[in-house]
């Protein structure tokens, strides 16, 4: 075979593998409407909130963040510093299966009386059992300020806000991921890539495409030298 021909055999293969990395996505996020019903103090309350989760790796797991876009519920009486801390759960789904409790910090600043109350960013740590696609979906939301307890439980069924493609640290076990909340430890940079959505996993995904095309091109240039040899 000529030099010239093995030098197109391996742009071509530089150029598949590329689009085989790009057509494997890692995560998939997407802001789901959930449709809370609450169970106050006052009586019953609805509210709809757009839920966004998504995920930083950390170590063998995930930092997983889940967003509130709307508040979900309000107060009769105004509810000083600090006085409401919220905490949720998110259900997981697909290949694995449990549950995660995330929480936040309790209210910055003071919350008038009657007015949506703005749930801040709640966090809690995924660690994958099993491999395979993994679906993470908004679950019940509580709230305790003043010596009371709200809690808000989705009545819609939504559908998962954040979609991973993982891998457990048993390959197939048997059980479901392990949950936490609080600190987090810092993140494995060495490990993966952060994966918090389509886009991010796009550019990721585009940067391992990058290496599968200068690979590529080394091999190109490579053969081209090498049949240059062949024929001074």
């Amino acid at each position: 075979m000529s030099y010239q021909k093995r030098t197109a055999l391996a742009l071509a293969s530089g150029l598949a593998g590329a689009v085989v990395l790009m057509a494997a996505p890692a995560a998939h996020a997407t802001v789901v409407d959930v449709n809370y019903k609450c169970k106050t103090p006052i009586g019953d309350k609805a509210a709809v909130s757009p839920i966004d989760i998504k995920s930083v790796k950390s170590g063998s797991g995930y930092t997983l963040t889940m967003s509130f876009q709307k508040g979900v519920s309000s107060s009769p009486v105004e509810l000083g510093k600090g006085a409401m801390n919220p905490s949720a759960v998110i259900k997981v789904g697909g290949a694995d299966s449990g549950q995660v409790n995330v929480k936040g910090p309790a209210n910055s600043a003071a919350i008038p009386a009657n007015s949506p109350i703005k749930i801040s960013d709640l966090s809690g740590t995924y660690t994958p059992k099993k491999s395979g696609k993994v679906d993470f979906t908004a679950g019940v939301l509580t709230i305790k300020a003043l010596g009371t307890t709200t809690t808000c439980t989705p009545g819609n069924n939504p559908g998962p806000s954040l979609t991973l493609d993982v891998k457990g640290a048993g390959g197939s076990g048997s059980t479901g991921g392990s949950t936490s909340g609080g600190a987090q430890s810092a993140p494995d940079t060495n490990s993966s890539l952060p994966k918090t959505g389509p886009l991010d996993s796009a550019v990721a995904l585009g940067t391992l495409g990058g290496t599968v095309l200068l690979t590529g091109a080394a091999g190109v240039l490579w053969l081209t030298r090498r049949g240059q040899r062949a024929t001074g």
